[in-house]
């Protein structure tokens, strides 16, 4: 959870701070090194196409920039991912659209303000359970445990609101946060297949939900796209928005490289997939199966943001976001600002 008050801490210290990844090389108007900030899962295959294939440095060749080095680290949560971002530990970070609105709602019109660069992906949730009497949220007590990246602010988080509140009614929107915990989805999805801890459901991304599904006795509950009524951006690029002012040639690498990677994923699904089992050390999906997650329709591989605005208005209905964007652009910088969002 962000606690407004350590928010406020962490975005006064941040303009004194400084990292070696933030620090602007001696012999070029730009840094000369970015870090990239993800967490674990399918949705961020994107990031690690990027590195394989070397996109970034690619693109920043074109530009002039031959020594541009960029560092890919992977985070278990929300809260750890904005934490870096906040201090300086990074400079690009992948997380969800709530993380952002929250973010650019107590930043904005700041010195320290957070925009996204764009999306990363369109993938949805699955809420699934190993309790044979959950066939709804209507089902859940105070004896079960919902594992999430993080409580009150993760997409998952808003989407089981958003879910809460198309149940029982606006005010009711906050009923189920009391059974929610915070996990890393690996930790989560071992606890919900082996049923050996009090985790007994999750709100789960790929290709976690993928194999608790095929657990004899996990079953899906949910699915974020109902609750949202289509395709929505599972994950976002932010950033600092000075930041992109100051590095205008390194913000157009990452944005050239990002929907390259993109392009690429659509195009080579196995090389996809050889690239998520190198780079995570998979060992339960062969590729084959890899590329029938990669290629699931419901996964959508792209840099358009969509939905951007029905968590924000969301937010903002229920008091957790003080001000409403105007559009979707608003949360965005400039250079995504072409693409078809929501």
């Amino acid at each position: 959870m962000i606690h407004r008050r350590a928010l406020c801490k962490a975005l006064a210290a941040a303009p004194v701070l400084a990292t070696p990844a933030l620090l602007r090389s001696a012999f070029a108007e730009e840094v000369s090194s970015v870090v990239l900030v993800s967490q674990h899962g399918l949705p961020y295959l994107p990031l690690m196409v990027m590195d394989t294939l070397k996109l970034i440095e690619k693109h920043a060749g074109k530009a002039g920039m031959t020594s541009l080095k960029p560092e890919y680290k992977t985070l278990g949560g929300t809260q750890s991912l904005i934490d870096a971002l906040l201090s300086g530990q990074m400079n690009f970070g992948v997380t969800g659209v709530p993380g952002l609105a929250t973010l650019w709602d107590k930043t904005a019109g700041t010195a320290n303000e957070v925009r996204a660069l764009s999306a990363v992906q369109s993938m949805p949730f699955m809420l699934v359970t190993n309790r044979e009497s959950i066939k709804t949220i209507k089902d859940f007590t105070d004896k079960d445990k919902i594992a999430i990246p993080a409580v009150k602010v993760s997409s998952q988080a808003i989407c089981l609101q958003m879910a809460a509140a198309k149940e029982w009614g606006q005010d009711q929107y906050a009923r189920l946060d009391p059974f929610t915990i915070t996990r890393p989805h690996p930790d989560a999805a071992t606890s919900v297949i082996s049923k050996a801890t009090e985790i007994n459901s999750h709100y789960s991304v790929a290709p976690y939900y993928y194999y608790e599904l095929a657990t004899p006795g996990v079953h899906n509950v949910l699915k974020s796209y109902d609750t949202l009524g289509g395709p929505a951006t599972n994950g976002v690029m932010i950033m600092a928005k000075k930041f992109r002012d100051a590095n205008p040639k390194v913000i157009s690498a990452v944005y050239a490289a990002l929907s390259e990677a993109e392009e690429f994923i659509n195009k080579n699904a196995g090389e996809a997939a050889q690239i998520y089992i190198k780079t995570t050390n998979e060992k339960r999906s062969s590729q084959a199966e890899m590329v029938k997650f990669i290629s699931d329709p419901d996964n959508v591989w792209t840099t358009a943001p969509q939905q951007s605005m029905e968590f924000a208005s969301f937010m903002h209905k229920v008091g957790t976001m003080k001000r409403l964007p105007a559009s979707w652009k608003d949360m965005y910088v400039p250079e995504s600002h072409e693409l078809k969002g929501s």
